[in-house]
């Protein structure tokens, strides 16, 4: 399929995988014999021993869509309210609106409530780095991401510029060789991503802002009661389904499972934030700024992360570790304090010190790191129609980037499993969304997202000790792996 600019067309789920992006090969003649013979066996035995596995079909890109799942159309599909069920989605960040765009391209009726007033009502402007969502945003309809920056290369440095490991395509490759995004990362501001799954969705008008969630309950016939506060009024919105996308700290979450069961858990770091443009820089040249690279600087305590913000900016971590008491009163002083103590721990190789010195106070902020323990499909189960998705369902450090790629994943799972559990002759009122579509995607999702967790959890530990400077030409923790195995 020929890639089409993303503002060129609507789209449409492909009809040959159903939206998947994947077909599934048929299985052989001789794999389906030996299964039946398997199987007949175990009945004659009257189910003694261990019931045969049925076969799983290998599956493959459908080359119908590329594999994105898409087809590009002249308008969006109609909501089919008829056979589908409405989803209200508790939350406007990525995760969510992500979920919304998903939901469109299949016309599942959707309506997106989001607490702030409008789109720039808070501060979100650090990057985020998409992984294994790059394949992900396809099947969201964006093909290009005009603010993103590719990486290609990433150092790690002693405090006194000592490299100690690389790696990245341009270690590998001539510097005139082409690369490709499947061997890159991607780094875009928030909110730039954020912006273009507004614009697949059809604008800012497709969210309903300044809707704080009160309640949600049940009804007794079917479908699920919402009450939000808004402009200091109460209404009322009744749909089928529920998703918390509302971050770490989710108002559906406390509403359907609690606090106590899985209370925000101290990581036992502060992270500061800023980005800083490159013309802010008069005089200074440096091969780490070239737009291309990612490094990070440490000592075995502090620790400094940067990367491409934009073509023309740069944005920086700085991670330590501080008792939780203290990094909530250092967040709280503000940014002209976190830019101080930044600076202060910071006295280290250039261009360091004086991107630090050139970062607007505006463009500082600082927060103590917290996670939550995993949760238990067992958790999720109780909530009937209701479900969560990104950091409302499993929130992680953001020492891996993987927070934001797995929110995308969630949401395009969580639409293609809508999808597939309520076509027509699925039933899914008499059986229930939760048999039809939530356990399977909760299960998945979860599994899916655990290893993530730990690893972002490890990380705020080894990434502010001595291992952090261990001499390797791979990601930082990586010896610890190779340990393990």
């Amino acid at each position: 399929m020929e890639k089409v600019e993303n503002e060129e067309a609507s789209w449409t789920i492909c009809p040959e995988c159903h939206g998947s992006g994947k077909k599934s090969r048929k299985l052989s003649k001789k794999i389906r014999l030996l299964y039946q013979i398997a199987l007949d066996q175990f009945e004659k035995t009257k189910d003694e021993g261990t019931a045969p596995v049925r076969p799983k079909a290998h599956l493959y890109s459908c080359l119908n869509c590329s594999g994105s799942g898409l087809l590009p159309s002249a308008a969006p599909p109609i909501a089919d309210t008829e056979n589908y069920p409405h989803i209200a989605i508790i939350g406007g960040g990525i995760g969510g609106i992500a979920l919304a765009v998903a939901c469109l391209h299949r016309g599942i009726p959707f309506t997106i409530f989001e607490r702030d007033n409008n789109f720039d009502a808070r501060s979100q402007g650090y990057g985020l780095t998409l992984q294994q969502a790059s394949k992900a945003i396809e099947g969201l309809g964006i093909f290009s991401l005009k603010e993103g920056v590719t990486s290609t290369r990433h150092i790690v440095h002693t405090t006194e510029g000592k490299v100690i490991g690389e790696w990245g395509i341009r270690k590998w490759v001539q510097p005139d060789t082409k690369t490709t995004s499947k061997r890159s990362n991607i780094h875009i501001a928030r909110q730039s991503l954020r912006l273009a799954l507004l614009e697949q969705l059809g604008g800012h008008d497709m969210v309903q802002w300044g809707h704080q969630l009160i309640d949600f309950k049940e009804c007794k016939d079917e479908g699920i009661d919402l009450t939000f506060q808004v402009n200091g009024d109460i209404k009322s919105f009744k749909a089928d389904m529920v998703v918390g996308a509302d971050g770490i700290r989710s108002s559906v979450r406390k509403s359907l499972i609690g606090e106590d069961s899985t209370p925000l858990r101290y990581l036992g770091c502060i992270v500061i934030l800023g980005i800083c443009p490159l013309s802010a820089l008069e005089g200074l040249t440096s091969s780490l700024l070239d737009s291309a690279t990612v490094f990070q600087t440490a000592n075995g305590n502090e620790r400094i992360y940067m990367m491409p913000y934009t073509s023309d900016s740069v944005m920086w971590q700085l991670s330590f570790p501080m008792p939780e008491k203290e990094a909530k009163e250092l967040s709280a002083q503000g940014p002209d304090a976190l830019k101080e103590e930044a600076c202060r721990r910071t006295q280290w190789h250039d261009p360091i010190p004086q991107i630090l010195a050139a970062t607007q106070a505006a463009q500082i902020s600082g927060y103590p790191v917290y996670d939550r323990e995993l949760l238990k499909v067992e958790l999720l189960e109780k909530g009937g129609q209701v479900t969560l998705i990104g950091d409302a369902a499993h929130p992680m450090s953001p020492f891996k980037g993987q927070g934001a790629n797995q929110a995308l994943l969630d949401a395009l799972t969580l639409a293609r499993g809508i999808s597939k559990g309520c076509r027509p002759l699925s039933q899914w009122r008499k059986a229930g969304l939760r048999e039809n579509v939530l356990n399977e995607f909760e299960s998945e999702m979860l599994e899916r997202s655990a290893v993530k967790v730990k690893d972002s959890a490890e990380a705020a530990q080894f990434l502010h000790s001595e291992i952090v400077l261990h001499e390797s030409d791979a990601p930082r923790g990586r010896c610890l792996k190779n340990k393990d195995t």
